[in-house]
């Protein structure tokens, strides 16, 4: 039966509801993902013998970009660990080792039995496993990557069952703006976190750090009760959607929304060539993303020397521009095609073609901006995050395009493979940048002295040593 869109309420229409409720969702997703990279700032005695070291033999470096940290009389006091930088990026990226393990599951799952409860449950184990966080990683490190992992674990189903759900949800003319919306949930995640945990690491309740984890788990344990309330698996079991609206979703989406499929084309999703062109993007795409994801507090501490409060703004800066992108992308993505001035295909291409281009060339200016004109560098950073947000009209919609009943398990697909730059991001991060400055001095082009000095095991120096020594530098910059 053919229903207008017209006669179908929007703005507070059940799918529109489903986009609020999924936007917070992905919201939670990504503050629990990225809130240790922020807490771990303030959480991890950062200012080791190495770092000392390194920074006495870059003074001149130092001069020119002055470390507003060094006039922060609070500098490190809420620290408690003293992890060194390699230990640290593990811990970064042991969340992914868990989130790849769960991506075709998550989407098998949702595909057969319904999104709303593997996103829920998911949400549920995520919320409680991050308020654990602050009591266990007293107890041991170990225990930080063993709830890292379970929270990757327990992620790694999300997004793929919230594909799976618009492919039930969304009308093929409404898709751009729908998952969009849902979808700057994660730049919101980034902002929110990025925004407040300077603030928590200063002031917040359990030393600082620790209210970062018990609001970000105990909120998304409370958001997860909205969820189960407000949402369904399809328009045809939702209690409260119009009739009206149900025609109209039901009849332009291109297969039996109530019918759940037993079996998946399993090679023929894997010979398809529209599949490899999404999994591709989708490995590029979160090449960059999970970089600043777990590298942009340090950068903006260690590189372009913002305290911890600035920071948290600064960070959250290039995350407005990228939800704002992705909006105006999705709504212009709708538009050229409602109008027919492009096709489907030919509109997903430009979107992507765009976020790419854009945002690697401002990355490369980005690295050649040096830290006396750090403002600048926060403009380029800024930029380059602002074009990736035109992929939320590019290939994430396109699963949905393509493979509507497939959605979720195609998403897990490119997703896990989209995962292996989360694990290996961070490390390469640390690996090339081991002693946190920016041009730092290679170990090889070291005098021996030094390079014997260097080389001391963080882990064994004496702490007294470490005082002198600090002392001593503050001496020497003020």
């Amino acid at each position: 039966m053919y229903v207008p869109a017209s006669s179908v309420p929007c703005l507070c229409s059940q799918r529109w509801i489903l986009a609020y409720t999924g936007f917070f969702g992905v919201f939670f997703v990504y503050a629990l993902r990225v809130n240790i990279s922020m807490a771990m700032v303030c959480m991890v005695q950062t200012f080791s013998l190495n770092d000392t070291m390194t920074t006495l033999g870059n003074e001149t470096e130092d001069m020119k970009c002055p470390d507003d940290n060094m006039n922060n009389p609070h500098l490190n006091e809420h620290a408690e660990f003293d992890w060194n930088k390699p230990l640290r990026s593990s811990m970064l990226a042991s969340f992914f080792y868990g989130y790849i393990i769960t991506q075709i599951p998550g989407g098998w799952l949702a595909d057969r039995f319904g999104g709303k409860r593997v996103f829920g449950i998911a949400m549920a184990i995520s919320g409680i496993s991050n308020v654990l966080l602050p009591v266990c990683a007293r107890l041991s490190y170990l225990s930080v990557f063993i709830l890292r992992v379970i929270t990757g674990l327990a992620t790694g189903v999300t997004f793929p069952a919230l594909q799976s759900i618009w492919g039930r949800w969304a009308p093929p003319l409404e898709r751009s703006k729908l998952i969009a919306f849902s979808g700057i949930g994660r730049p919101f995640g980034n902002i929110g976190t990025f925004a407040t945990s300077g603030i928590l690491c200063e002031y917040g309740f359990d030393n600082g750090w620790g209210s970062i984890f018990y609001l970000s788990g105990g909120l998304t344990c409370l958001w997860v009760i909205s969820w189960f309330i407000l949402t369904s698996d399809s328009p045809v079991t939702h209690p409260r959607i119009s009739q009206s609206e149900k025609d109209y979703i039901v009849s332009k989406i291109e297969y039996n929304t109530s019918e759940r499929s037993e079996t998946v084309p399993w090679m023929k999703i894997f010979t398809s060539p529209v599949v490899w062109a999404c999994l591709t993007a989708h490995v590029c795409n979160n090449w960059t993303n999970y970089t600043l994801l777990t590298s942009l507090p340090a950068f903006m501490k260690e590189v372009l020397k913002f305290d911890i409060k600035e920071n948290g703004v600064w960070s959250a800066i290039p995350y407005i521009c990228q939800a704002t992108s992705a909006i105006i992308a999705g709504y212009f993505a709708d538009f050229l095609r409602t109008r027919k001035l492009l096709s489907t295909t030919s509109t997903r291409r430009l979107c992507q073609l765009t976020g790419f281009l854009g945002a690697g060339a401002c990355l490369i200016v980005t690295g050649f901006t040096p830290c006396e004109h750090r403002y600048l560098a926060v403009a380029f950073l800024s930029l380059a995050v602002m074009f990736t947000g035109f992929s939320q009209a590019g290939y994430i919609c396109n699963h949905v395009d393509f493979a509507p009943k497939y959605a979720g398990v195609i998403y897990g697909l490119t997703n896990m493979a989209g995962t292996v730059p989360g694990m290996v991001a961070p490390i390469v991060a640390g690996a090339l940048t081991p002693n946190v400055s920016s041009g730092e001095l290679q170990t090889w082009a070291r005098d021996i002295q030094e390079e014997i000095v260097g080389t001391v095991d963080d882990s064994k120096y004496d702490a007294t040593v470490d005082n002198e020594l600090r002392t001593e530098f503050r001496d020497t910059v003020m």
